[in-house]
């Protein structure tokens, strides 16, 4: 007895666009090398790393969406660790975690670009807090188990997940601005 082709998860077949898109890339032949850079050009750049460039992209996003830039750099910490390669056991993409309807329905067309990713949930929080008054906690418990799950329980859902993730961000968003503010003061800028 033959047995039915198993669906495919969801966002597998992404992952392994992905995956082929990368293969192709490095299939290419390889330009001239470059002349070494100098000790000194390598150490003038060793400060640009990654996660300082993540922030930046994170408190722009946040800008263009109006939202608190602890909060945004909160979710995408606790999300991914800021990593813009994550992917979710059920298929979540890049730093915000985006599912792959998601993603689709907000024009990202690469989901592991963090700059498309970052704004993309920067966009999907704003229209949550939107959709639910300002009230962050029902926001973020949408981020994470959707707006209906919100609209069917009336509030936070009474999932685990849902309930830490939420308690998590709010953690962090809250630690983030303390030391944003001793930061300012050990600087000498006034607060507002």
């Amino acid at each position: 007895m033959k047995l039915p082709p198993m669906p495919e998860p969801a966002g597998l077949s992404r992952v392994l666009a992905r995956i082929a898109a990368i293969k192709t890339r490095f299939r290419t032949p390889l330009a001239p090398l470059s002349p070494a850079p100098t000790f000194s050009r390598v150490l003038s750049q060793a400060g640009r790393a990654q996660p300082s460039s993540l922030r930046e992209i994170v408190t722009s996003a946040a800008a263009r969406h109006q939202l608190d830039p602890d909060l945004l750099l909160a979710l995408a910490e606790t999300e991914s660790g800021l990593r813009p390669d994550a992917v979710s056991p059920r298929g979540a993409l890049g730093i915000m975690q985006l599912m792959p309807d998601t993603a689709q329905r907000l024009g990202v067309v690469d989901p592991f670009d963090a700059g498309a990713n970052i704004d993309a949930g920067a966009r999907s929080l704003k229209e949550h807090l939107d959709r639910f008054g300002g009230n962050l906690a029902l926001a973020l418990a949408a981020y994470n188990a959707g707006p209906a799950a919100v609209l069917r329980y009336g509030g936070i859902p009474p999932f685990q997940e849902t309930r830490s993730f939420v308690s998590r961000v709010l953690t962090r968003q809250a630690t983030l601005a303390r030391q944003a503010t001793l930061a300012r003061e050990e600087a000498g800028v006034p607060l507002r």
